[in-house]
């Protein structure tokens, strides 16, 4: 894929989206939700000495049916909907309030949430509107004991580095859109899962497997006292496949592969899936065979979707606002506006207007953020310089406002979190290439071989002042490439350690081979959908580290569904 199909891409779908059709009338949950705000609002506006001046509802309607298969039975079936509200309610100003970061103390809100509650399913305005007062009135009570906790706090203690204000002025946004409620063919599916869970009984090292459908209705409602009014709704269906083993030494291996859409008539059911089960089954065999890998540091190959994960991991989290700000966090790059952090050949982008990709669903789309705010695109590294980051409403220095990336799952506080994550390159080549290019850099530092990862299943960063500014990435399919043309051979047990400002140093190309990674993102706001979509990228050092491993040994017992003549 060359730049000239990349942009338009990243930049035109922007007016498109404005033009899509909203509902004609807000869903009576939205309309007491406003009702109850309006009145909530007038009647505390001046209840204290110590003003309530912002207050906002955010509901999360959430419906989640999944069915599982495991051995050609289907293993569980579930239909569950919920709705939770989340009050957001400000005292004070937006130069202050009682949201601000008590410094010398562990906020735990930060991480479990504050005001939610269980609304009913059933559209009844009275009995929505007295769950929401009842909330509205503790969440008052509460926010004036903190806001008190936040003035003594700002007495005793030192000035903060970074004096933004703790609430940015929004534009209030009208937007009524169509909710989603999907439908799924239960007992299509059903007959699908047990026929592709069955194959897995024809491998006796397969210890365990399941293959899963699952489908979340996400329909979201927000009203705030500026003025805001918003009706949105996503669908994400997504099928997944699994199976695991123990290889001789206790080590647990498991390969997974997933497909997403946006219904659940978009995921595959033809060969595709037969394929992707008997690949993974196949690379299971090959690494409870494998060699433990050895500590290790020298060039590699991230392909593509491997490095969406990589850059999401040791990258993404680190150029999130709220962590520019808080006098907890590391700041990696907080002072580093308009300076050279990533190789001059490559630019990120955020842009979460994105429905698609080369024809492709994205999981990281949204029209609006938890916030209220319509989402923009936003370039966060422009040429290996960093220009932006990505932000909710709270402001931090030379970052005023919110550029729509204020994020959460229902029950939790709203931070800065990613999207559509997307790594550019002007330096492309092709995979080949890559690869002669990887050897040539073995002859230099003398190694006999590099790393190529397929698949990274995650990790986590460390980016907290308490501890080291380092990461560590999970890859679950590595081989060696051996420098002097024999085959190459996976290894197991091996985790991708470092610390980004260097690792970002080590990135000498990329490839053509621009492809996604979908997946849900946990941080202090809980769980998020989101998507990372990269090149391959070749570094000159990579450090690796062994695994940690179990040590039971494999079952003792055959498994009974064992073909004859394998005994």
């Amino acid at each position: 894929m060359n730049a000239r199909k990349f942009l338009p891409v990243l930049f035109g779908v922007v007016l498109l989206l404005s033009l899509v059709a909203q509902a004609e009338e807000p869903a009576p949950l939205l309309s007491a939700m406003k009702a109850e705000l309006q009145r909530s609002f007038t009647a505390l506006q001046h209840a204290d000495e110590v003003p309530l001046y912002y207050l906002a509802y955010h509901v999360t309607d959430l419906r989640r049916q999944a069915i599982a298969a495991s051995y050609g039975a289907v293993t569980g079936e579930s239909d569950d909907h919920n709705r939770t509200l989340d009050i957001d309610c400000r005292v004070g100003s937006h130069q202050l309030d009682n949201t601000h970061e008590i410094r010398g103390e562990v906020d735990y809100s930060r991480y479990f949430g504050t005001g939610q509650a269980r609304l009913p399913l059933e559209d009844d305005d009275l009995a929505i509107r007295t769950i929401i007062w009842k909330n509205t009135d503790d969440n008052y009570k509460s926010a004036l004991e903190r806001y008190t906790k936040v003035m003594t706090n700002q007495q005793v203690l030192v000035e903060r580095e970074d004096t933004s204000s703790d609430f940015s002025a929004e534009t209030p946004q009208q937007h009524v859109g169509d909710t989603k409620a999907s439908t799924l063919d239960a007992e299509s599916w059903k007959e699908h899962l047990r026929r592709w869970s069955g194959i897995f009984k024809e491998f006796p090292f397969v210890l365990t497997s399941a293959v899963q459908i699952s489908v979340i209705d996400d329909n979201r409602y927000f009203v705030d006292s500026d003025g805001a009014l918003i009706q949105t709704g996503q669908s994400y269906a997504r099928l997944s496949l699994r199976c695991a083993g123990i290889a001789d030494d206790g080590m647990n291996i498991d390969r997974y592969e997933n497909f997403d859409a946006a219904s659940p008539d978009e995921l595959p059911t033809g060969p595709i899936v037969e394929e992707s089960i008997r690949r993974i089954i196949g690379e299971l065999d090959d690494l409870l065979k494998a060699p433990l890998a050895e500590p290790y540091a020298g060039p590699a190959i991230l392909v593509n979707r491997a490095s969406g994960v990589f850059f999401h991991e040791i990258f993404g989290h680190r150029i999130e606002g709220h962590r520019q700000k808080s006098e907890n966090e590391g700041q990696t790059f907080a002072r580093k506006v308009n300076e050279r952090i990533l190789p001059d050949f490559i630019s990120v982008y955020d842009d979460p207007t994105l429905r698609e990709f080369d024809d492709k669903f994205l999981r990281g789309y949204y029209e609006y953020d938890d916030q209220g705010v319509k989402t923009e695109p936003v370039t966060v590294v422009e040429n290996g310089v960093l220009r932006n980051f990505l932000m909710s409403r709270s402001p931090i220095s030379g970052f005023a406002k919110s550029n729509g990336h204020g994020r959460k799952q229902a029950g939790r506080d709203v931070v800065s979190r990613q999207g559509n994550l997307m790594i550019k390159s002007t330096q492309e080549h092709p995979f080949d290439t890559l690869l002669a290019m990887m050897v040539e850099q073995c002859r230099l530092q003398g190694k006999p071989y590099g790393l190529i990862f397929y698949d990274i299943s995650g990790g986590f960063t460390q980016t907290g002042r308490y501890g080291p500014q380092s990461f560590k990435v999970i890859p679950l399919l590595v081989y060696r490439y051996f420098a002097d043309g024999r085959p190459m051979e996976p290894i197991r047990g091996v985790d991708i350690v470092g610390t980004p400002l260097s690792s970002f140093e080590h990135i000498i190309a990329t490839g053509n081979d621009y492809d996604i990674f979908n997946g849900t993102c946990g941080a202090e706001s809980g769980m998020v959908p989101v998507s990372a979509i990269s090149p391959s990228i070749l570094v000159d050092m990579v450090e690796v580290e062994k695994k940690s491993k179990e040590q039971d040994k494999p079952p003792i017992l055959d498994p009974p569904y064992q073909p004859a003549g394998l005994q």
